[in-house]
């Protein structure tokens, strides 16, 4: 009989972190604090649903005299204590499921559920709190066309990767500081009206704390409500830190294993890797891509990212590859590739 295979020796650095993480919440809930789950928005197709949040015990969120949440800086966003492994109540209609949230408190898995074709609501309970309501996107079996975009510089100007700017954007800055890539939500809302019923992706290498402050951003300069695919900081297994490259690989392949049948409009920069990254999965799955288009930065965001990535070759033969410096130019090429009226 063959040995079972040993269970891959976990990094130092992880289980510190974890160990760190389980005397705060230890320390927390001495002072009589209790977990609550931040419900992020996911997506689903006929017959099932990827559920995402994270359960954490945060300080009391602050409000302004009018009730909306007060100027956040960015380091708030990362003092909730995470709670490994919580079991967590998954409640669809008349359908309840039960998940465990992974070792940072990260929700995400995929359940049964039969729900109509657009944004539906269902709710999670934790320790016998109070329902938290949380949305999905259900994308109907006869769609065949969706739009994953990148964050960082492509919809929202951060000036990553330079280690510290990436620093100061995610730890200082106010949320209400933050500078919209012009002409991109234009872009997004018009390519969702022409094609009614498309999922609408956002994939980051953020880390999962700043969703809830991504979430205000992306309302407040009315860009289209979407799903959202952000990571863990956190290391892993056998890293000091998660690869961002692998991260938004991994998604794109799975959104091309659950959606065969859709072809993906994919919006990045050419500050960090997307192009690479949009090429590689081009040649790996050419059936899943409608199109490309990469925003260029200016030049003075250039220099504060540190250069721009090298141009990637790829296939115009698979499907239309664009540039522009900002939304309406990108909205133009799109025109003439034939992806917008």
């Amino acid at each position: 009989m063959a040995s079972a295979h040993p269970a891959p020796r976990i990094h130092w650095f992880a289980r510190l972190e974890h160990r760190l993480h389980v005397w705060r919440e230890g320390r927390a809930r001495r002072r009589g604090r209790t977990a609550t789950i931040l419900p992020f928005p996911g997506y689903g197709g006929p017959g099932w649903v990827r559920v995402l949040g994270r359960v954490l015990i945060v300080p009391p969120t602050r409000n302004t005299k009018d009730g909306e949440p007060a100027s956040v800086r960015g380091w708030r966003s990362f003092v909730g204590i995470p709670v490994s492994f919580a079991k967590v109540t998954v409640q669809i209609g008349d359908r309840v499921h039960h998940v465990v949230a992974d070792r940072g408190g990260v929700i995400d898995s995929v359940v049964d559920a039969e729900l109509e074709p657009g944004w539906q609501t269902f709710t999670f309970t934790v320790e016998g709190q109070d329902p938290v309501e949380t949305t999905a996107f259900i994308v109907s079996g006869d769609t065949r066309f969706g739009v994953l975009s990148d964050v960082d510089d492509t919809v929202m100007v951060t000036a990553l990767p330079r280690p510290f700017i990436a620093a100061w954007n995610s730890f200082v800055v106010d949320e209400h500081a933050r500078i919209p890539v012009p002409g991109m939500a234009v872009l997004l809302d018009q390519v969702l009206r022409e094609h009614p019923g498309a999922p609408m992706i956002y994939l980051s290498t953020g880390a999962w704390n700043v969703a809830p402050t991504l979430r205000r951003f992306l309302g407040r300069h009315l860009f289209p409500a979407g799903s959202m695919l952000l990571t863990d900081w956190g290391p892993t297994h056998d890293r000091w830190f998660r690869s961002g490259r692998e991260h938004k690989l991994t998604n794109l392949r799975r959104l091309a294993a659950e959606f065969p049948d859709v072809r993906w409009l994919l919006i990045g920069d050419d500050g960090q890797h997307d192009e690479a990254i949009y090429s590689e999965f081009m040649d790996e799955h050419p059936t899943s891509v409608a199109g490309v288009a990469i925003r260029r930065l200016l030049p003075a965001e250039a220099v504060l990212a540190g250069g721009r990535a090298g141009r990637e070759p790829h296939s115009v033969d698979v499907a239309p590859w664009v540039s522009a410096e900002d939304g309406a130019g990108l909205r133009d090429l799109l025109g003439e590739a034939g992806i917008l009226s």
